[in-house]
């Protein structure tokens, strides 16, 4: 038991590369950076400016959207070794890390068609500025907002269902899932 243990803190050579490590983590960082932002800022009513904490939603938001991308071209060029589990544990691992890049895809690009449809310029670090992707006065765009809202919530779910079962890996099952995705 003792030679187990210490086996679980050996670093895991067939793991994720350094990059899609720092795109993974990078991506951690900017989401619960907009979960805080998003559950502090103000509510956006019509006349709502782009201001204070709407103005570093709306950039971190930006550079998410830049990680995101990367991290989905990186993700389909450098695929690691599949992890040594069970048939099913693979359906599972499969169908919610799809889930989650559709959600980290998704919920984006809902918030910034309805930023677009605010005349609110999206810009990466501030500088390039993203295109509109919704007319301005858009009603669809508008309620796209809404939906950005509630999606985020379910976003919000995955990331707890996929952390659960990193830490299931780690704690139940003990094999080193977990490790393939550590610094």
């Amino acid at each position: 038991m003792q030679s187990d243990q210490a086996d679980l803190f050996r670093p895991y050579t067939a793991g994720y590369d350094g990059v899609a490590k720092f795109l993974h983590w990078l991506v951690v960082l900017l989401i619960s950076a907009q979960f805080v932002i998003g559950w502090t800022m103000p509510d956006i009513h019509k006349d709502t400016r782009p201001d204070g904490l709407i103005a570093w939603h709306l950039g971190v938001g930006a550079t998410l959207i830049a990680a995101v991308a990367l991290r989905i071209v990186w993700r389909l060029t450098h695929s690691p070794a599949p992890a040594d589990v069970s048939p099913s544990l693979r359906i599972v691992s499969n169908v919610t890390h799809g889930l989650l890049y559709l959600a980290l895809v998704i919920v984006p690009v809902l918030g910034w068609a309805n930023a677009s449809s605010r005349d609110w310029l999206i810009r990466l670090f501030g500088v390039l500025p993203y295109p509109a992707i919704a007319p301005v006065g858009s009603p669809v765009a508008h309620e796209m907002g809404d939906i950005h809202g509630v999606l985020a919530w379910v976003l919000f779910a995955l990331i707890v269902l996929h952390v659960g079962g990193a830490l299931f890996h780690r704690f139940v099952l003990k094999d080193r899932v977990m490790q393939r995705m550590l610094p």
